[in-house]
């Protein structure tokens, strides 16, 4: 029903998943990262507390392989669950329950794995892999999104398309990017010009907002309304 890539960047300390489907809002329910510990999708019939469960495994220091069949051992539908996972050393692990719908499967390369069920056939996850070893250069969430177009060029889910996400998390609590794509004929399209716009109005704000290392962000007004006036904003409001 879904195809996934989960990453991690060793460089930055990122981790970030990617993912696309033809169901609704898939960002709700599949893509899961945390600070320092790794990147988790939970996908086919999807339980969503296995993901935490792995994670949690995964900043305890348990590889992969080890998290997900422990987060699996009390679950009674495995047959038909697919997981998979990268950790903070770039070792990953898959799960794909015997039950799942075909074609279904994962490939994996150090730092990355790619994971789907009910798809076109193995070229999509094998064209997704592809297109990110081959684009080791670009920024993190331009190399996903340059994945998942190719996936989806190479067959996709083989249902058709209606939602698609991107999940991005580096030192903090939260992510430093999450973007949804809940209902569209052109998902992956959509989660592009969104990540254009991310680009462009938000990414650069980050080093300034609240963040482990600067509690409070930077609050210097009179440097932030400068900076509101040179790009032509009338400040005539705070008057």
């Amino acid at each position: 029903m879904t195809w996934s890539i989960v990453a991690h960047d060793p460089a930055t300390g990122a981790f970030a998943v990617a993912v696309a489907t033809k169901a609704f809002a898939v960002g709700a329910s599949c893509p899961f990262v945390r600070a320092g510990a790794g990147a988790v999708s939970t996908q086919s019939f999807t339980n969503r507390y296995l993901a935490p469960a792995i994670l949690g495994a995964l900043e305890r220091g348990l590889p992969p392989d080890a998290a997900i069949e422990s987060a699996l051992a009390g679950d009674t539908g495995s047959g038909v669950r697919q997981v998979h996972a990268v950790d903070r050393h770039g070792r990953t692990a898959a799960w794909t329950g015997r039950n799942c719908v075909p074609w279904c499967g994962s490939l994996a390369a150090p730092c990355v794995s790619v994971a789907g069920n009910m798809l076109a056939g193995e070229p999509t996850i094998a064209a997704t892999l592809t297109a990110w070893l081959a684009a080791p250069d670009l920024p993190m969430p331009e190399r996903l999104m340059t994945a998942m177009e190719a996936g989806e060029a190479a067959g996709g889910d083989r249902r058709g398309r209606q939602s698609a996400a991107m999940k991005l998390v580096t030192t903090e609590d939260f992510p430093d990017l999450d973007l949804r794509v809940d209902d569209h004929a052109q998902p992956l399209p959509e989660l592009r010009r969104l990540l254009e716009i991310w680009r462009r109005e938000r990414a650069p704000g980050l080093a300034m907002a609240p963040r482990k290392a600067d509690p409070s962000g930077f609050i210097d007004l009179e440097a932030i309304e400068a900076g509101w006036v040179a790009h032509g904003l009338d400040l005539r409001f705070r008057r």
